[in-house]
């Protein structure tokens, strides 16, 4: 009988082949019919632009040998992972093995057969939701967030064929569906109070066709369908309840049945639901593996309650997590990784449990249409299983995707990515080699030319990945994971250098760093730690200890560096901490488990440092870059750490937290220098030298949920950037002709430094700006001098701290000092003078980089007053006089009792002249004029005298007044 079934089975497919034969035949000649009916229909139009949407076919996004010219500076070139939670569509044909899947703010048509990607991207959140029509030509993906769209592309082109905007302002988008025919779109909000709202998408009507608000007692609707035969019916589900709808023109009503009351017990937590082929009933999975079966009313009837829940089946012991249609059958996966094939009667027909899968969280079947012995099933042919017609493409909770060949009952993988946040990504020094590490405890090689997995190794489950590095010669590969454990790993085989690692820190490891000659090896931890491992020579082999470690800051260190001291080309090793400090350590004089200090010098005021590199060799003087979080980039003379030079950074929301100096590409300008960084979400590119011209960088959204991490290809080419809870890594392709070109739209000279004022050129700020400078010519030539006055384009350095003032704005005397020792040794290096005046344009430069690219917010003042003060009656943060004028005389930059006069007389409008013979002393009048308790409120408005209008506007929009505080 064996014999005799594989013998029948074996006929039923060579027919199920020799038909497809005859299908793609026909598909072919009529391909070939259309392409000439529409060359002939072209010939006689004439010439004329034509819609690529129009004649593009399910092949038009097969990669294009030839090399394609890249226009703009950062291109999306791969994406690297899968959001698991959203389902994989099947795009598959007779031409080619192609999904559909999220990745990030990034919707992926994955080609397996040519392993190719085509990216769809336009959303700026990520996406919450994807679905496709039933012919697979369109697809609808939609956002949660800020300015949430819906976008319907053209899944044959790649094209957005419709993009509507805040289709559901009050939260995105949950849901969304397409009706059998395409016409129809469903969205469901995502807000508190969810909105379901129909599109006729192909019209061009800005609002919906209908609506209704559904009660927030009813859960979170995150799955919705059309009925296959009536569009005017849908069917959704949370967790709780079922919703059944029905629209007619501008009404749309909705109707939850009470099942549990139905059936008078608990039926479980719903996972899916479906109409049957036929529409007149439709059903729903649970999590506990019941089925309820609903009967759906026929359309017109008016009678809205009509749908009831007739049957509740026990159809399985594990869990239903995903349920949907096969043509007649029902198909369902579960949370063991099972695939079963039932009738309408839900009689199991076939069940696959072979692929040791994990719970499966989405089915998808392929669009091709069932054979004719797949249609007219007898029933000797459904005993031989041999019925299903479609492959399913099956995806995972563990970011798997799998291919299943439903004919001959195989599986194979397409996918297999992370499944926890990915942190981690290094690429290797010398070769196309890119790897990643994520807390699911799998690192991972990638060949990112070739698009293919070298090597990779997956740690226990309790070993999560939280940074990796290579080292400068492609040696090593060093791995820190959550627990504190740094590991150091052969780049080719993964296998330990030193058997279990180094566990020398109870503490997650936040950064790697190995010497420029390889020999040692830093890590920082959350701890506020730094760890130092030396590579030894122990007879012919040469093997990794521990020196030592130091809890060096007092608060988190943002980011670690080694370098190469200029006299003897040694490694030098830095720290960087959220505490202000840089610290050197003296990696010669340290000894086991004693690592010393070389130097701790704070380097900021106000500002929280983010993240260092090394600057090229730019000019004579060698300098260390460092970030912060206002938006700032400062030279540090690498030998004395005084800063030489403030540039205004990147200002794209928010600051920058990780940046790395670019190596010079083979194919470009040798003496051209770039730097690659991230902000919070965003990647971005910069032209060096810096010199605070916004024009020369350009970012984009990489990770709208937010980037981690960023490695640059040892070639120069590609950065890569991890976006960590996405659980994604992206590959961006650098274009430099490109970015130099836009930085040349910008203008020359003083031309962008000019846009950077309010009003420009022409505007207030630049007269204003002009008087000033002259005025303090006459100044320091004196103003009631009788003599002839010397004509000059310069004022001195000693003008500069008053005319900054006058502007508005009011630095410390360390950022004063800074900024005149910026001017005073810009030429010392090359000349050995100094610089003692500075003209009209050197101000603009210097004003526009040093003044605050924010001003102080409300926030940022409550928080001030709630750290000095202490709370009053109404728990509002309070100031005491007498502690106030303590403060500023004992604590930061000193004020003599003098300044401080000088200072209140100014703002409180009182003159010295004013004050009575036994007033003489200043400190005894301010008491006088200052109230004994001063709110925020109170020393916004009568002491600062901040206007009201400016005191409500956000902190980016205040005028250069307010910026001054």
């Amino acid at each position: 009988m064996a014999e005799a079934d594989g013998a029948e089975n074996e006929t039923f497919c060579d027919q199920n082949v020799g038909e497809q034969s005859s299908v793609e035949d026909q598909v072919e000649k009529e391909n070939i019919q259309k392409s000439s009916e529409r060359k002939k229909e072209e010939e006689e139009e004439g010439p004329g632009p034509s819609s690529l949407v129009y004649t593009s076919t399910s092949l038009s996004l097969k990669p294009d040998p030839e090399k394609r010219l890249i226009t703009h500076p950062l291109t999306l070139n791969w994406a690297f992972g899968i959001n698991k939670t959203l389902p994989v569509f099947s795009l598959l044909d007779q031409d080619r093995l192609a999904i559909l899947y999220a990745c990030s703010h990034v919707a992926v048509i994955y080609d397996h057969t040519s392993n190719s990607q085509h990216l769809l991207q336009g959303h700026c959140n990520p996406i919450s939701c994807l679905c496709v029509s039933e012919d697979r030509r369109w697809i609808v993906s939609a956002d949660k967030g800020h300015d949430s769209l819906v976008i319907i592309w053209d899944s044959y082109s790649g094209i957005p064929v419709r993009t509507m905007f805040d289709c559901h302002p009050e939260g995105g988008v949950a849901a969304v569906a397409l009706s059998k025919d395409s016409k129809y779109l469903v969205t469901v909000g995502a807000g508190t109070v969810q909105r379901v709202c129909i599109w006729d998408w192909t019209n061009e009507t800005e609002g919906p066709v209908c609506q209704v608000d559904i009660s927030s007692n009813l859960g979170c609707q995150k799955h919705i369908i059309f009925n296959p035969t009536d569009s005017c019916q849908l069917l959704s589900n949370s967790a709780s309840h079922v919703l059944f709808y029905t629209w007619d023109k501008e009404t749309m009503q909705y109707e939850a049945p009470e099942i549990s009351k139905t059936f008078k017990r608990e039926v479980g937590c719903f996972s899916q639901s479906v109409f049957h082929v036929g529409g007149m009933q439709a059903f729903s999975a649970t999590l506990t593996g019941n089925m309820v079966v609903l009967d759906v009313p026929r359309s017109g009837t008016g009678h809205l309650n009509a749908l009831k829940a007739s049957k509740l089946i026990s159809l399985q012991k594990d869990g239903i997590s995903v349920m949907t249609q096969c043509d007649s059958f029902i198909v369902t996966g579960d949370v063991r990784g099972h695939i079963k094939f039932y009738d309408t009667n839900f009689k199991v027909l076939s069940c696959l449990t072979d692929f040791n899968l994990d719970p499966i969280t989405s089915i998808s079947l392929s669009k091709e249409t069932p054979t004719s012995s797949g249609v007219a099933c007898t029933e000797d042919i459904l005993n031989t299983e041999s019925y299903v017609s479609r492959n399913l493409v099956l995806s995972t909770v563990s970011a798997a995707v799998v291919h299943v060949k439903a004919q001959s009952r195989s599986a194979q993988t397409l996918m297999k990515e992370h499944a926890e946040p990915l942190n981690a990504v290094a690429c290797h020094p010398q070769h196309p080699l890119v790897a990643m590490g994520s807390y699911s405890g799998v690192l991972k090689v990638w060949d990112y030319e070739q698009k293919v997995t070298v090597c990779s190794k997956i740690f226990h489950t309790d070993e999560q990945i939280h940074c990796i590095t290579y080292d400068p010669q492609g040696l090593y590969l060093a791995v820190g994971f959550v627990s504190g454990v740094v590991k150091v790993l052969d780049p080719c085989t993964l296998e330990e250098e030193v058997e279990g690692g180094f566990k020398y820190s109870p503490d997650c490891i936040t950064h790697l760093a190995f010497s420029h000659n390889s020999s040692y090896l830093a890590a920082a931890d959350t701890g506020k730690a730094v760890m130092v491992f030396h590579i030894c020579k122990e007879g012919t082999q040469y093997v990794w200890h521990y020196l030592g470690k130091h809890r060096s800051h007092y608060k988190a260190i943002q980011d670690l560096l080694f370098g190469v001291d200029l006299d003897s080309t040694k490694p030098r090793l830095l720290s960087l901490g959220m505490d202000r400090r840089l610290v050197e350590y003296d990696l010669q004089n340290s000894r086991k488990d004693e690592l010393l200090l070389l130097s701790s010098e704070r380097i900021e005021q106000s500002a929280r440092p983010t993240c260092m590199a090394w600057y090229p060799p730019l000019t004579t003087e060698h300098f260390l870059l460092i970030a912060s979080d206002l938006y700032k980039l400062k030279l540090l003379n690498v030998t004395t750490k005084m800063c030489r030079k403030t540039l205004l950074g990147p200002t794209y929301g928010s600051p920058v937290k990780k940046m790395l100096m670019l190596p010079s590409s083979k194919d470009g300008n040798l003496n051209s220098h770039y730097m690659a960084y991230i902000t919070q979400d965003k990647v971005g590119v910069q032209i060096l030298p810096l010199d605070g011209n916004p024009h020369k960088s350009l970012a984009l959204i990489c990770h709208s949920s937010g980037v981690s991490h960023l490695a640059c290809s040892h070639d120069g080419k590609y950065i890569f950037t991890a976006g960590g809870v996405d659980r994604t890594v992206f590959s961006w392709e650098i274009s430099r002709p490109a970015l130099e070109a836009a930085a040349a739209l910008g203008g020359k000279d003083l031309i962008p430094f000019y846009t950077l004022l309010e009003g420009g050129r022409d505007g207030e700020l630049f007269k204003v700006v002009k008087d000033l400078f002259y005025y303090c010519q006459l100044r320091s030539q004196g103003i009631d001098s009788m003599e002839t006055r010397r004509v000059s384009a310069r004022i001195p350095l000693s003008e500069v701290p008053y005319l900054i003032r006058a502007l508005g704005f009011y630095p410390t005397e360390q950022e004063l000092e800074d900024m005149q020792n910026e001017v005073k040794f810009s030429r010392y290096a090359e000349t050995g003078k100094y610089v003692s005046d500075i003209d009209l344009e050197e101000f603009i430069k210097l004003y526009v980089n040093h003044r605050p690219v924010c001003g102080i917010s409300k926030h940022d003042l409550y928080k001030a007053f709630e750290v000095l003060g202490v709370a009053d009656k109404n728990a509002k943060p309070v100031i005491i006089r007498e502690e106030l004028l303590e403060l500023l005389q004992a604590r930061g930059e000193h004020m003599t009792e003098e300044e401080l006069a000088e200072c209140f007389t100014t703002l409180l409008g009182f003159s010295v002249e004013e004050q009575t013979p036994e007033c003489e002393d200043s400190e005894l009048q301010l008491e006088r004029q200052l109230p004994p308790n001063i709110t925020m409120d109170m020393f916004v408005t009568d002491i600062l005298r901040f206007p009201m209008s400016t005191r409500e506007l956000p902190a980016e929009q205040q005028p250069l007044s307010s910026k001054a505080l």
